[in-house]
């Protein structure tokens, strides 16, 4: 028989790629997205409607921000992630004003002309999540929802205590996850197109993420209607708290303890010393180290992450994808699905674990 170096190089190439696919554990590297958060996003900017001038632009942008997230990151598996139902409500009990000025405002879309739309803006916007829903559990992801538990303490709690030896990158604009990143965690940002580590979050704010909890108590967060110590930012916090750069995680005993040794004249530190009982509360709101969830909640988490993903139903995603016309918003949609026939394939190697 005639040698050929070319078929058997092709040979070994193909046995190295079956070594390595079979070598590959679903949850050797896991995106967890910020469903709601990555949904009202594309809402809000992306105004694009479909044939019979339906307003389609959360939908469509959604698919698309997860498939180029997908298609960047190289995750071996994807969980998506949404407030479950009453899930402010323990965070309430604290604060009774948190997240109170987050009603969605009118015109939340500008782009879209909601007066002669077939649908009016939160018609829209209903509809367009229960259909987004509906694509998902099309494809090879695993989809989280517990009623009474916000998605930031689902995704916090995957990452720290339930998937404890994989590389997790949580997708989200949200600044609050920073604080969980380390060695191990890291944090996707889909509008900035970054991805935050421990050095890239120290080269942006000038601090560690070990304290960047601490940083975030202290500014507050307008979006969840959580107030911050006034006349304290980013700027006087490393000016007047040089600790807070360091790797070593700072408590707010410490800052309390240095700042009554400092000049009372420095009219950010005295602010700072009165201002023990907020920081206490914003901590229990902020806080995504150790989520104070119920036991039964927890059950219901690990139960889902420990769930494989839904098989990938091609056909019946290719059927909505037409009813909706998406074609404009997806031009190739064999190309799009790609990515989550990759993720399907993983997939299908822990079934033979």
């Amino acid at each position: 028989m005639k040698y050929d170096k070319n078929s058997y190089l092709s040979i070994l190439d193909q046995i190295k790629k079956e070594d390595t696919e079979s070598s590959i554990n679903m949850n050797d590297r896991v995106l967890i997205v910020d469903g709601l958060n990555t949904f009202i996003r594309s809402f809000a900017v992306n105004p694009a409607v479909n044939e019979d001038g339906l307003h389609v632009g959360g939908l469509a942008g959604f698919l698309k921000s997860i498939k180029y997230s997908i298609s960047i990151l190289k995750p071996t598996r994807c969980i998506i992630v949404f407030d479950g139902k009453n899930g402010s409500k323990r965070r309430q009990k604290i604060y009774p004003e948190y997240k109170q000025n987050r009603k969605v405002k009118e015109r939340l879309n500008r782009n879209v002309d909601w007066g002669t739309a077939p649908q009016d803006e939160q018609e829209s916007m209903k509809h367009q999540i229960s259909r987004l829903i509906e694509y998902l559990e099309q494809l090879p992801l695993n989809l989280i929802c517990v009623d009474g538990i916000e998605a930031d303490d689902t995704m916090a709690y995957v990452s720290k205590q339930i998937l404890k030896e994989s590389n997790i990158i949580l997708m989200s604009t949200d600044k609050d996850f920073l604080q969980l990143v380390d060695d191990r965690v890291k944090v996707w940002s889909p509008t900035k197109k970054k991805l935050y580590d421990k050095n890239s979050i120290f080269e942006e704010y000038g601090i560690s993420s070990e304290n960047f909890l601490l940083y975030r108590m202290m500014e507050g967060d307008k979006s969840d209607n959580i107030d911050g110590i006034k006349g304290v930012g980013l700027k006087s916090i490393i000016k007047y708290l040089p600790m807070i750069q360091d790797s070593k995680r700072v408590l707010v005993k410490d800052v309390i303890e240095y700042v009554e040794k400092t000049d009372s004249k420095i009219k950010a530190l005295t602010n700072i010393k009165n201002s023990r009982k907020l920081l206490d509360r914003n901590f229990h709101l902020m806080q995504l180290f150790n989520v104070d969830i119920p036991n039964h909640t927890k059950m219901k988490i690990q139960g889902a992450v420990e769930s494989l993903p839904q098989k990938m139903v091609k056909h019946e995603f290719q059927i909505m994808f037409m009813k909706d016309k998406l074609q404009s918003q997806i031009l190739n949609l064999d190309s799009w699905l790609l990515e989550f026939m990759k993720l399907d394939r993983i997939r299908g190697l822990s079934i033979n674990d």
